[in-house]
């Protein structure tokens, strides 16, 4: 009798860990992308001059974003979003830019603002492909004048598209190591490693990059923990500039003065 009540309490838990893991398994991507939808205004009621333009990827998605352009920009900055909202949240981002003298392309994947398709890892790859080859083709804005500005997981996005096609520099925002470690911190009692269908590497892809990085990040960020971006950072052998105070969704770090400033800089005279 005393045996079998173990058997049974022994199934009971291996049933529970089974449902656990498995849910977890199969909804993680509920869990990593959380996007808005659309439909969103056109650009030019929320940017001045700005563009409603239809980037084409890889695998055939028609995916839209706004592109706010600069006469004599001295630079363009692609800006890969994080897992959360729609462009109209990075229009701050764009205003404060375009006022610095930078034309902006504001990039929403695949399931985002209004777009088509899911998001997953190898589907942001296409999809800031598509806003690379729409900004280099179509807006005819010379590579050596490019910059990418990825916040949080997006800059793991554009980190990884440094390694085939470097810009002229990276603003990374945010940066975890990979999305494993930041998982580890949220759900501790899980083995996320083993779990993860989608990994974003981000450390590893700016160690194989060669264009200039730069990291601004809050000393006070509760999502992706201060020494994560400090370690993209040393893989990239790049400059950090750390935000006193601030945490991972706080406005300073969306269009605050030590942001648009880590931008100007790389953007160069």
């Amino acid at each position: 009798m005393v045996r079998r009540r173990v058997l049974i309490g022994l199934t009971m838990v291996v049933t529970i860990v089974a449902v656990v893991f498995g849910g977890a398994f199969a909804f993680q991507r509920k869990l990593i992308y959380l996007p808005s939808g659309g439909p969103l205004p056109d650009a030019a009621e929320i940017l001045p001059g700005g563009r409603d333009v239809t980037l084409v990827t890889g695998d055939g998605l028609r995916l839209a974003a706004w592109y706010s352009p600069v006469d004599g920009a001295r630079a363009t900055v692609l800006v890969a979003p994080g897992n959360a909202g729609n462009r109209s949240l990075r229009a701050p981002l764009a205003h404060a830019l375009n006022a610095r003298g930078l034309s902006v392309l504001l990039l929403d994947y695949r399931g985002y603002g209004g777009n088509t398709g899911d998001p997953t890892e190898s589907g942001l790859a296409l999809d800031v492909r598509a806003a690379r080859e729409f900004l280099v083709r179509d807006a005819e804005v010379p590579p050596q004048r490019l910059l990418y500005f990825g916040e949080s997981l997006g800059a793991a996005v554009v980190a990884e598209l440094a390694t085939e096609h470097p810009p002229a520099g990276l603003v990374l925002r945010s940066p975890f190591v990979d999305l494993a470690s930041v998982g580890r911190r949220h759900y501790p009692f899980l083995p996320v490693r083993w779990l993860l269908l989608d990994t974003f590497p981000a450390a590893e892809h700016v160690s194989r990059t060669r264009a200039p990085v730069t990291v601004v990040y809050g000393a006070a960020d509760s999502i992706v923990p201060p020494e994560q971006s400090r370690a993209v950072a040393a893989a990239a052998h790049g400059r950090t500039v750390e935000v006193p105070g601030a945490d991972h969704n706080d406005p300073v770090l969306l269009d605050g003065p030590e942001l648009i400033d880590a931008i100007i800089e790389l953007a160069g005279p």
